[in-house]
């Protein structure tokens, strides 16, 4: 039997469903997985997933997705390849809004099953869709929709992603004000981390703070333990969760 046509109208009703479940979800998970399978249901697809990277640290955090396996794609060769994912590039440039693409906007799959990336990597579900959340240099933080099959998205699904994009934006800023917890830091620890999170080096952070390189180091050890982290990608992600605050 054929299923019933869903309305323009229906749809646009689905999506505002979807973001107000999320909104009112308890979770303290940033995005709350709720919205993950929302986004699932409204654009059918194999798994829907959110992370957020440190790109020059090679360090991925604050992952998830809707599918329960283990995930056995090696990310040594997401590394060893990323630069031929040039969906994944474009997610890493600096950003304003946020950002909706799909792999076919830069490669077919013919020209990407010719690539390393497709083989080590991407071979199960090629067929990638992106929405791209504004982060801090250097990082990503961005919603995936994977498919098993060659087809790009369709038009009408890409246009159902540009429409959520602000509101799924507005949903991770709003978690991240509500489950904050309050830090104290001094001053100084917060220009410290405000330079981190631009992506400089200690060298960099001593000459733009006019201090040493081992001060630097001792306000970084000394946030690190106030926060409770261990490593500058966590203690950025700590308090500067949201692009703008930078």
């Amino acid at each position: 039997m054929t299923p019933p046509r869903i309305t323009a109208e229906a749809h646009l009703r689905r999506m505002a469903d979807v973001l107000d479940e999320a909104r009112q979800d308890p979770s303290p998970d940033v995005p709350p997985m709720s919205l993950l399978y929302g986004l699932q249901r409204l654009v059918p697809c194999e798994c829907v997933s959110f992370s957020e990277l440190d790109v020059p640290a090679r360090v991925g955090f604050n992952d998830r997705d809707t599918v329960d396996e283990e995930d056995d794609a090696p990310m040594e060769a997401y590394w060893r390849w990323r630069h031929q994912h040039l969906q994944c590039e474009q997610v890493a440039q600096p950003h304003d809004s946020p950002e909706t693409t799909q792999m076919a906007d830069f490669l077919s799959v013919r020209e990407l099953r010719n690539l390393p990336i497709y083989t080590e990597f991407l071979r199960p579900t090629p067929t990638i869709a992106d929405i791209a959340l504004p982060t801090a240099p250097g990082r990503t933080r961005v919603f995936q929709l994977f498919r098993k099959e060659g087809q790009p998205f369709k038009d009408h699904e890409m246009t159902t992603l540009r429409l959520l994009a602000p509101h799924l934006y507005e949903i991770y800023k709003e978690g991240t004000r509500r489950h904050r917890t309050p830090v104290r830091l001094t001053l100084r620890e917060l220009d410290v981390l405000r330079c981190v999170a631009r992506g400089m080096s200690t060298p960099q952070i001593a000459a733009q703070l006019v201090v040493s390189t081992s001060t630097v180091r001792k306000h970084l050890e000394n946030a690190f333990g106030r926060l409770g982290v261990s490593s500058r990608t966590a203690a950025v992600a700590r308090v500067f969760p949201e692009a703008e605050v930078l």
